[in-house]
Protein backbone atom coordinates (compact mmCIF):
# COMPACT_ATOMS: atom_id res chain seq x y z
CA UNK A 1 0.00 0.00 0.00
CA UNK A 2 1.42 3.21 -1.02
CA UNK A 3 2.71 5.80 1.84
CA UNK A 4 0.06 8.38 0.78
CA UNK A 5 -2.94 5.64 1.37
CA UNK A 6 -1.02 4.66 4.63
CA UNK A 7 -1.37 8.28 5.76
CA UNK A 8 -4.61 8.77 4.47
CA UNK A 9 -6.30 5.90 6.64
CA UNK A 10 -4.85 6.75 9.15
CA UNK A 11 -5.59 10.44 9.26
CA UNK A 12 -9.05 9.06 8.80
CA UNK A 13 -8.64 6.24 11.85
CA UNK A 14 -7.86 9.18 14.41
CA UNK A 15 -10.60 11.56 13.00
CA UNK A 16 -13.70 8.83 13.67
CA UNK A 17 -12.38 7.22 16.30
CA UNK A 18 -12.04 10.56 18.15
CA UNK A 19 -15.35 11.86 16.48
CA UNK A 20 -16.79 8.53 18.41
CA UNK A 21 -15.07 8.94 21.67
CA UNK A 22 -16.91 12.53 22.10
CA UNK A 23 -20.70 11.22 20.62
CA UNK A 24 -20.06 8.49 22.71
CA UNK A 25 -19.58 10.57 25.93
CA UNK A 26 -22.25 13.13 24.98
CA UNK A 27 -24.42 10.03 24.12
CA UNK A 28 -23.93 8.61 27.66
CA UNK A 29 -24.59 11.63 29.57
CA UNK A 30 -28.68 11.48 28.52
CA UNK A 31 -28.82 8.00 28.41
CA UNK A 32 -28.78 6.76 24.76
CA UNK A 33 -26.52 3.93 24.93
CA UNK A 34 -28.66 2.04 27.50
CA UNK A 35 -31.93 3.01 25.70
CA UNK A 36 -33.78 5.51 28.50
CA UNK A 37 -32.76 9.27 27.58
CA UNK A 38 -33.73 11.43 29.95
CA UNK A 39 -32.53 14.98 30.43
CA UNK A 40 -32.05 13.70 34.36
CA UNK A 41 -29.39 11.78 33.78
CA UNK A 42 -27.29 14.84 33.26
CA UNK A 43 -27.46 15.97 36.47
CA UNK A 44 -25.32 12.54 37.30
CA UNK A 45 -22.48 14.10 34.53
CA UNK A 46 -22.51 17.71 36.77
CA UNK A 47 -21.64 15.58 39.27
CA UNK A 48 -18.76 14.21 38.07
CA UNK A 49 -17.90 17.44 36.78
CA UNK A 50 -17.66 19.10 40.26
CA UNK A 51 -15.39 15.84 40.96
CA UNK A 52 -13.11 16.60 37.68
CA UNK A 53 -12.94 20.20 38.74
CA UNK A 54 -12.58 19.96 42.95
CA UNK A 55 -10.56 22.94 42.67
CA UNK A 56 -13.09 25.34 41.37
CA UNK A 57 -15.73 27.16 43.23
CA UNK A 58 -18.74 25.01 42.72
CA UNK A 59 -20.61 27.99 41.49
CA UNK A 60 -18.92 26.79 37.82
CA UNK A 61 -19.66 23.43 37.54
CA UNK A 62 -23.13 23.47 35.63
CA UNK A 63 -21.56 26.33 33.26
CA UNK A 64 -18.35 23.83 32.97
CA UNK A 65 -20.46 20.75 32.42
CA UNK A 66 -22.85 22.39 29.52
CA UNK A 67 -19.84 23.99 27.92
CA UNK A 68 -17.73 20.35 27.90
CA UNK A 69 -20.93 18.97 26.41
CA UNK A 70 -21.47 21.26 23.33
CA UNK A 71 -17.71 21.50 23.01
CA UNK A 72 -17.60 17.79 22.64
CA UNK A 73 -20.55 17.33 20.59
CA UNK A 74 -19.51 20.21 18.35
CA UNK A 75 -16.36 18.95 18.16
CA UNK A 76 -17.08 15.55 17.27
CA UNK A 77 -19.14 16.23 14.86
CA UNK A 78 -16.67 18.83 12.90
CA UNK A 79 -14.71 15.34 12.96
CA UNK A 80 -16.98 12.88 11.78
CA UNK A 81 -18.01 15.30 8.45
CA UNK A 82 -14.01 16.72 8.11
CA UNK A 83 -15.02 20.18 8.64
CA UNK A 84 -12.19 22.94 9.44
CA UNK A 85 -10.02 19.80 10.32
CA UNK A 86 -7.10 21.55 11.71
CA UNK A 87 -9.02 23.82 13.82
CA UNK A 88 -11.08 21.52 14.78
CA UNK A 89 -7.82 18.79 15.57
CA UNK A 90 -5.99 21.80 17.42
CA UNK A 91 -9.31 22.34 19.51
CA UNK A 92 -9.61 18.71 19.92
CA UNK A 93 -6.11 18.26 21.49
CA UNK A 94 -6.54 21.55 23.80
CA UNK A 95 -9.86 20.24 25.06
CA UNK A 96 -8.51 16.92 25.93
CA UNK A 97 -5.58 18.55 27.33
CA UNK A 98 -7.44 20.62 29.76
CA UNK A 99 -9.72 17.77 30.65
CA UNK A 100 -6.63 15.37 31.85
CA UNK A 101 -5.11 18.46 33.50
CA UNK A 102 -8.29 18.66 35.67
CA UNK A 103 -8.50 14.71 36.54
CA UNK A 104 -4.85 14.46 36.85
CA UNK A 105 -5.38 17.72 39.45
CA UNK A 106 -8.53 16.23 41.07
CA UNK A 107 -8.12 12.43 40.91
CA UNK A 108 -3.93 11.77 40.51
CA UNK A 109 -2.56 11.10 37.45
CA UNK A 110 -3.31 7.71 37.39
CA UNK A 111 -6.67 8.64 36.03
CA UNK A 112 -6.40 10.35 32.48
CA UNK A 113 -3.55 7.95 32.27
CA UNK A 114 -6.13 5.18 32.75
CA UNK A 115 -8.54 6.55 30.40
CA UNK A 116 -5.74 7.51 27.64
CA UNK A 117 -7.10 11.19 28.07
CA UNK A 118 -3.77 12.24 27.29
CA UNK A 119 -2.88 9.55 24.04
CA UNK A 120 -6.20 11.10 22.94
CA UNK A 121 -5.26 14.52 23.14
CA UNK A 122 -1.54 13.47 21.46
CA UNK A 123 -4.01 11.95 18.41
CA UNK A 124 -5.51 14.87 17.49
CA UNK A 125 -2.66 17.02 17.83
CA UNK A 126 -0.86 15.05 15.06
CA UNK A 127 -3.82 14.77 13.58
CA UNK A 128 -3.54 18.76 13.68
CA UNK A 129 -0.20 18.97 12.22
CA UNK A 130 -0.65 16.05 9.25
CA UNK A 131 -3.82 18.07 8.34
CA UNK A 132 -1.49 21.03 8.77
CA UNK A 133 1.18 19.15 5.97
CA UNK A 134 -1.76 18.32 4.07
CA UNK A 135 -3.47 21.80 3.31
Amino acid sequence: MPAVNRKRIALLYARFALAAAFLSAVASRFGLWDGKPASERFAGFIRYTAEVNSFLPAATIPFLAWAATIAEASLGVALLFGVGMRWIAYASAALLAVFGTAMAISFGIKSPLDYSVFSASAAALLLAVMETQHS
